[in-house]
């Protein structure tokens, strides 16, 4: 066996590893490239392999940095089967054609108002293509036994880290290879914890936050203060969300809070994502992988007003009174949530809320670090609102987390690689797992092949 590390090396997005068996390829995660230019530029170059040599991919879970190179795939020649639990393929019918027409309305937007260096400004993919890839789907069940061919067997287990993700385990008969797509962390308040693993003679494991650990908070106990302020200044909370995991964690927290009174029951809530909304209502088709019970699951669904159309997206932006807008995308880098920004950011009484990770070159990297100005449409918006991180929602495991699932096989791999992580991170959960486990660990290089002897 032999393995390919083609993202998700040196940088937490582009999630794609190659493994090889004789004659037969799998790729296991098929993600976009976020963030840095840099990175996003290699969205549109090659793979090192024809796709139509792929024999099958397997993901792991439904996020565009595990899923969204998809549509690329296919469209560049990939003809097997993508194989996935079955909420994973659900929220790929809501991410995937999500992802292509946003593509479309950028380029478009683009070419319109004369700002891309590329004339004219191309989507990598479209809903089209998108569509295309998701008849290629076969959702499986955890734990059910996957012939991937060549004598390659799969199998998924729970990752708790959003609806339908797993870690995937393949073996060969003598050789099994573990990849831990994105663990959830072990006292979620909404989804549970990642299954015990089994055995590894290979393992590989994000590190997101393998140099961070969460604070033993309430999401409510940190998300009540911020409400508050902002609303004795008379301002909007804006919520740069995920449609998928994060938007629901944030719904809970806040129809936890309006239920207690601890913050106006009154306060309106928007839910500027079309997609977010169908994802929500997963919550209730899959009830087996969250600890919500069905009245948590009806106030979730309930304490936000939907909001579907762009006309009422745009009306959005004229009100000026208190309220929380919650709208897509989690790192501000497209989708409606951007248009929210160039309304609210330049004003110093509201607030910009971020609730999960910022990977490096986003737009949510850069307030965070302290921007004064972020560049929207080829133009440059005043930050002066508070700009302020909930830590206590994160879906991914800390490193003492990622510590508590590895002793739990039954011995150490004979190499551990750390992947999926910014460097610092992802040479700071080596560490750990050399000092506190005492097993082999390598973090590999962008493209780098090691052999799984």
């Amino acid at each position: 066996m032999q393995i390919q590390f083609l993202g998700a090396a040196g940088t937490v997005t582009g999630s794609k590893y190659l493994l090889g068996a004789g004659d037969t390829r799998v790729l296991v995660d098929c993600g976009l490239f976020q963030g840095l230019k840099q990175l996003r530029l290699r969205n549109w170059s090659a793979l090192p392999v024809e796709p139509s040599a792929i024999g099958a991919v397997v993901l792991t879970h439904a996020h565009l940095d595990h899923s969204g190179y998809l549509p690329l795939l296919v469209k560049r020649g990939f003809r097997g089967r993508i194989y996935c639990t079955a909420a994973t393929f659900e929220l790929c019918k809501l991410l995937l054609p999500d992802s292509g027409r946003l593509q479309e309305e950028d380029a478009e937007y683009a070419n319109r108002h004369g700002f891309s260096k590329h004339n004219p400004a191309l989507p990598l993919y479209d809903e089209e293509d998108a569509l295309k890839s998701l008849r290629q789907f076969h959702p499986v069940g955890y734990e059910q036994t996957i012939d991937l061919g060549g004598g390659l067997q799969a199998q998924l287990a729970p990752a708790g880290h959003i609806l339908g993700s797993a870690f995937v385990s393949v073996s060969d008969g003598r050789r099994r290879v573990v990849f831990s797509g994105d663990l959830g962390r072990q006292n979620d308040p909404v989804m549970r914890a990642p299954r015990a693993p089994d055995a590894a003679d290979y393992l590989l494991i994000e590190s997101t936050y393998g140099d961070r650990l969460h604070p033993p908070i309430d999401p409510g106990d940190e998300l009540e203060p911020i409400i508050a302020r902002t609303i004795r200044r008379g301002g909007v909370v804006v919520v740069p969300s995920f449609a998928v995991g994060r938007a629901q964690s944030l719904l809970h927290s806040i129809a936890r809070l309006k239920a207690a009174a601890r913050i106006p029951p009154d306060l309106p809530v928007y839910l500027n994502s079309p997609m977010a909304v169908d994802v929500t209502g997963l919550y209730h088709r899959f009830h087996q992988e969250h600890r919500l019970d069905e009245a948590q699951c009806k106030a979730m669904c309930r304490v936000a007003k939907y909001v579907n159309t762009v006309e009422e997206s745009k009306h959005l932006n004229t009100l000026q009174r208190p309220m929380i807008l919650i709208a897509a995308s989690g790192m501000a880098t497209g989708g409606r949530v951007v248009h929210h920004l160039k309304a609210f950011a330049p004003d110093s009484r509201n607030t910009i809320l971020f609730s999960g990770y910022q990977a490096a070159g986003t737009r949510g990297a850069a307030m965070l670090g302290g921007a004064k100005t972020i560049r929207i449409h080829g133009g440059d918006v005043a930050v002066r609102a508070e700009v302020a991180t909930l830590s206590a929602l994160s879906a991914h495991a800390d490193y003492a987390d990622s510590l508590t699932w590895m002793r739990q096989f039954r011995a150490a791999p004979k190499t551990t690689f750390v992947t999926h992580g910014e460097p610092v991170a992802a040479d700071a959960l080596r560490q750990h797992i050399e000092h506190e486990l005492h097993w082999q660990v390598h973090v590999p290089e962008h493209c780098e092949s090691s052999k799984l002897d």
